[in-house]
């Protein structure tokens, strides 16, 4: 069995678009096998479980993630992952992967195929509500299908906000780091990626024809948009189910201010050309839970990568 300890480093991140957006292809098609993931709620946060199958990828496995905020004060991660890989035609284990790090790559691609579809220009200002590592990779990921002029973040912490402006200013990216919410969401494509339960950025901030990658709702409860977005906007989800149960129209569906039905399609549907951008001035949401076949598309850039891996002798 192969153990990959830290596969994060060497990935390509065009590449991992690529392999993300095939696997949404799939999905579009209905030619994936994925349950709901579960949810086991701890003291202080939750893991879950999100297993998958691809046929087209001959590729199976499940992973295990936990996501709990206040972790950074004890200097760990607040989402931690692990995937397992297992044989398709036997079901034997064939590789463990940690995918702490992998798991935020993977969200940031899934955002950047949905900007690459979604956003009504190729050149874009974007706006980051939130300051974390989802943050960062979703500039990397999203600037490798759009031209990023400039990067403005915002975040409740302006020391982690301007920290993040600097590490952006290093790559080579024009970042401002800004201590009014709205100034950040006067933008091309925005990206919110925080642990809020109740709505942050509002509606009359948001301009026309801005695309919103909403990410941080991922659990039942958590919502980062005021539902009057929702309203004028076109929502695209990565997953009927699991947007309906945790993703940002979850509170919004629960309080009967938004409905499934007002659901404007997948992306998986995006990516097949099925559903796509009706105007450059309409806004457009792209309601980002993540998905196990995500997890299965960034397990199989790392397995079909630089051998990184230690041989595990054990039987099993």
């Amino acid at each position: 069995m192969r153990y990959y300890p830290d596969p994060a480093k060497n990935i390509d991140l065009k590449s991992l678009n690529h392999t993300v957006e095939e696997a949404f292809r799939e999905h579009g098609k209905n030619q994936v096998t994925m349950p709901p993931k579960e949810y086991v709620d701890l003291p202080k946060g939750d893991f879950r479980t999100m297993p998958a199958y691809i046929p087209s990828m001959n590729i199976a496995g499940v992973k295990i993630v936990n996501v709990h905020p206040e972790n950074v004060s004890f200097g760990l991660p607040t989402v931690m992952a692990l995937t397992v890989i297992l044989d398709t035609e036997t079901g034997r284990p064939v590789a463990v992967i940690n995918a702490t790090h992998l798991t935020d790559l993977r969200t940031a691609a899934a955002g950047a195929v949905a900007a690459k579809y979604l956003s009504g220009k190729k050149s874009i200002r974007l706006g980051l509500v939130g300051s974390g590592n989802q943050a960062k990779a979703s500039v990397m990921a999203i600037s490798k299908e759009l031209d990023v002029e400039e990067v403005y973040v915002w975040s409740r912490n302006e020391m982690h906000a301007s920290s993040l402006c600097s590490f952006l200013k290093n790559k080579g990216f024009e970042c401002r780091s800004v201590s009014v919410l709205q100034k950040a969401c006067d933008c091309d494509v925005l990206v919110t990626a925080t642990p809020s339960r109740a709505p942050l950025v509002r509606e009359e901030w948001i301009n026309e024809g801005t695309h919103i990658n909403a990410v941080g709702a991922d659990a039942p409860g958590k919502e980062e948009l005021d539902p009057g977005i929702l309203k004028k906007a076109s929502v695209y989800v990565d997953d009927v189910r699991q947007a309906v149960h945790s993703g940002e129209i979850n509170v919004p569906l629960s309080k009967g201010f938004f409905s499934e039905s007002e659901i404007s399609g997948t992306l998986g549907e995006v990516v097949l050309g099925k559903k796509k951008r009706n105007s450059g001035s309409g806004i457009t949401v792209f309601d980002s839970t993540g998905l196990a076949i995500q997890d299965l598309a960034i397990a199989k850039t790392v397995m079909d990568g630089p051998d990184i891996y230690t041989d595990l002798d054990f039987a099993v």
